[in-house]
């Protein structure tokens, strides 16, 4: 097996410090399963294990998720040993949904994440940006799939609300069942490229892995009829590498989505609010009650909706809140109190800003 068909490049050993080289040979891990990993090596598919003086003892090890390449201790006979996490080029997290552990890794080292949400009831905007923004910060490119095309006679206002909240990234609508939409995927289907499926459950992920494949390699469930959710079908995180060369991570269906760091993830998905940012009146403007905020302007003049300025700053707080829970506590009550404050000017200026 030759790893660089999984997109491994050699010059990530030669980007190691001098103090960071290690023995063994590199790897990309295809699947996780709790603490044992399934792993592509010059040797074909083979297990492993994390070494435990490295990634428990001292934890100078980042815990490796699918996707990564990592040196081993190949093992002929049993599991080999996970010895080092090489540098990753992208890298996608949220925040963990059990309480108290904080980031949780999903994929890394991809070019495209597939933002996939379906056009009938599950359409869901807000969720969307979220998707969007976390996609943006993991340092590939993000990419909508509008999936079950199939199920939507008119899906015009869909994609309006879609282009609204994704703007310069493509948008496409496909249908899994009747191949409709999926030439217009060509160009992201390259050998040697990997893509993130990211949505929640029963959106569509493992049908339209089939559709690329042209077989049923993953199992699919049925959508409930009247409330149009699916149960999760992936129950893990893994690599698949199809006949055309590309690779694809499948995820299991996320009911949550915590922000975790989007400090450059929010500034791709929400330049149409941070290009007003530097156009106040003072440097230093928080956008809350000063005079001659450009953003406040920007909205009561029309040209920003006042539903992207609040998700922005709902993104945003909800990522302090992950980073840190006291000072986004402390900075919500502040919010609030400087939010009232600036109404009651607005009303006492009959609506207009000074």
């Amino acid at each position: 097996m030759n790893l660089i068909d999984y997109g491994f490049i050699p010059s990530m050993l030669y980007s190691l410090a001098p103090q960071d080289e290690v023995s063994g040979i590199p790897a990309r891990i295809t699947a996780v399963h709790k603490e044992r990993y399934e792993l592509a090596c010059e040797f074909g598919q083979a297990f492993g294990r994390l070494k435990t003086s490295v990634y428990y003892a001292d934890g100078r090890e980042g815990f490796p998720t699918t996707g990564d390449f990592v040196m081993i201790n190949f093992n002929q006979s049993g599991d080999s040993q996970v010895i080092k996490t090489l540098p990753r080029r992208s890298f996608f997290s949220r925040r963990d949904p059990t309480p108290g552990r904080g980031e949780q890794a999903v994929a890394a080292n991809f070019d495209y994440v597939f933002i996939m949400q379906s056009l009938n009831f599950d359409f869901n905007p807000k969720r969307m940006e979220r998707y969007i923004t976390l996609a943006w910060q993991s340092g590939a490119m993000p990419v909508l799939i509008l999936t079950k095309a199939d199920l939507v006679k008119d899906f015009t206002e869909q994609m309006r609300a879609a282009e609204k909240v994704a703007s310069g990234i493509g948008i496409y609508a496909v249908s899994a069942v009747s191949g409709a939409g999926i030439d217009a995927l060509t160009d992201y289907l390259k050998p040697r490229k990997t893509i993130v499926f990211l949505g929640s459950s029963g959106v569509g992920k493992s049908s339209l892995v089939n559709a690329l494949t042209g077989s049923d390699i993953m199992a699919v469930n049925e959508i409930r009829e009247d409330d149009s959710k699916g149960r999760h079908t992936t129950t893990h995180r893994q690599l698949i590498m199809l006949d055309s060369g590309v690779m694809i991570i499948d995820t299991p269906g996320m009911r949550e989505l915590g922000m975790w760091d989007v400090s450059q993830g929010l500034g791709e998905a929400f330049g149409d609010v941070e290009q007003y940012f530097g156009k106040c009146k003072f440097k230093d403007c928080k956008h809350q009650t000063e005079p001659g905020c450009a953003v406040k302007a920007a909205i009561e003049n029309g040209e920003l909706p006042p539903e992207r300025w609040n998700s922005y700053l709902n993104l945003k707080r909800e990522a302090k809140f992950s980073d840190d829970k006291g000072a986004y506590l402390r900075q919500k009550q502040q919010w609030h109190k400087e939010l009232a404050k600036w109404g009651k000017q607005m009303k006492k200026n009959g609506g207009k800003q000074k």
